[in-house]
């Protein structure tokens, strides 16, 4: 006698029903680990979107060039990297010149404030010290072009002659203009009037959410040296000719060398990047985040499976004189190892289809709570999830199944 697919499932379905508590504990595990997978890789998809937005709009012709690698603060740099010659202005004229395959070269520098004092920006009735200062030639926004929401950026001849004028990131000038439009008026650095002559528009991507160029002033390159004599933390921005960018990264690396005398065989004694490889860099990152939360989460897929075998090996016990009534009326092996074996999937299954709601949940409530991180629910990751689940309940399934198939009718029968 043969027994349907529809009917084994009901009687699967009634099994767990009729132990409700039992199975919730038995699928426990199975719910946090599929719900923490799907969640951390919904979230670093969403991370992960924000960081190649973030990026991608220094263009994709653009080379950086830096004393340190990381933080343009340079606070988390590692002992050896402080210890580098800084970058020097010059550069940039040098590798205008000797550089063939760069179309050209802007400067700037990140601004550090003098030891124990925090810098602030104030206007009448409003302060925020939640704010970069960097200064910029003004060829840096030709090299990476950035939406101006209002106002406009500063000129080649105000940048030439120092001038005391601002463009605001869209967030600060926010917070120090909330009814008014910024452009226009006056603005107090560390007790220095500038001009607010622009406001960006809204950066794209950022690091969980917060893009820290919407928090930023931008002074004229000379203006900040001139203010901040004691920031020597400067970059440069090359803009490699269509096409040969892998050429000129190279041809920037053996101009820079030999300009600081770095001994062959020794390495670069600077930091050179590209927006792909710091996306790349970001991405291996992400990558290794993704392998511990899965070794995480596979503790309570273990604690899950063996809760699925154990009460499957009880469900036989219990069920012996069941086992034995269907043998007696003429059902196979088959068809007792098919019904404990989708009885065990179907207890998985339900555990991973409550965890991909549950991190469904979670991410869509992150991204209310948190709007500026742009979660992305990753379908990848709930369809693995799911089939994890329903694989956990094949493998731990398979020895109840088994046992409960080799069952003795006549003695499965006897048993009380």
């Amino acid at each position: 006698m043969r027994i349907n697919m529809k009917s084994t499932l009901a009687m699967s379905w009634d099994a767990i029903a009729s132990h409700k508590l039992r199975s919730g504990l038995t699928i426990l595990g199975i719910v946090i680990g599929i719900t923490t997978v799907v969640t951390v890789a919904s979230l670093l998809s969403g991370l992960k979107n924000s960081i190649v937005d973030f990026f991608q709009e220094f263009g994709p012709d653009s080379i950086f060039v830096s004393r340190l690698s990381g933080d343009p603060s340079g606070q988390n740099a590692p002992p050896k990297e402080r210890r580098r010659k800084r970058i020097e202005p010059e550069y940039a004229d040098y590798l205008k010149r000797t550089v063939p395959s760069v179309e050209d070269v802007a400067l700037s520098i990140y601004v550090i404030p003098p030891p124990g004092r925090v810098m602030s920006a104030k206007v009448p009735g409003y302060e925020s010290d939640n704010l970069s200062v960097t200064g910029a030639t003004a060829n840096l926004y030709q090299i990476t072009p950035r939406s101006v929401r209002q106002g406009r950026i500063f000129t080649d001849l105000e940048a030439r002659r120092a001038a005391r004028v601002v463009v605001l990131g869209s967030s600060l000038a926010d917070a120090l203009f909330p009814r008014q439009d910024g452009v226009g008026r006056a603005l107090s650095i560390d007790g220095v009037e500038y001009q607010v002559i622009g406001v960006f528009a809204p950066a794209k991507g950022g690091f969980f959410g917060e893009n820290g160029l919407d928090r930023q002033v931008v002074m004229p390159f000379a203006t900040a040296r001139l203010r901040y004599p004691q920031s020597d933390n400067y970059f440069l921005t090359a803009k490699a000719r269509t096409g040969q960018r892998v050429d000129a990264e190279e041809e920037i690396r053996a101009a820079l060398r030999k300009l600081r005398h770095v001994p062959a065989g020794k390495p670069d004694d600077f930091s050179l990047s590209t927006p792909d490889s710091i996306i790349e860099n970001f991405n291996k990152i992400t990558s290794v985040i993704l392998l511990v939360s899965i070794a995480i989460s596979g503790v309570g897929l273990l604690v899950g499976g063996i809760g699925v075998m154990n009460i499957m090996l009880v469900s036989v016990t219990e069920r012996t004189r069941e086992i034995g009534v269907r043998k007696a009326v003429g059902a196979r092996r088959g068809d007792i190892v098919t019904q404990f074996l989708v009885e065990a999937t179907t207890l998985s299954g339900t555990g991973g289809i409550i965890g991909v709601i549950f991190a469904v949940i979670f991410t869509v409530l992150v991204s209310v709570l948190v709007p500026a991180l742009r979660t992305t629910i990753s379908p990848v990751a709930i369809t693995v999830g799911f089939l994890t689940s329903v694989g956990i309940g094949v493998f731990f399934g398979v020895w109840p199944a088994v046992k409960a198939s080799r069952l003795d009718p006549v003695e499965a029968l006897r048993y009380e």
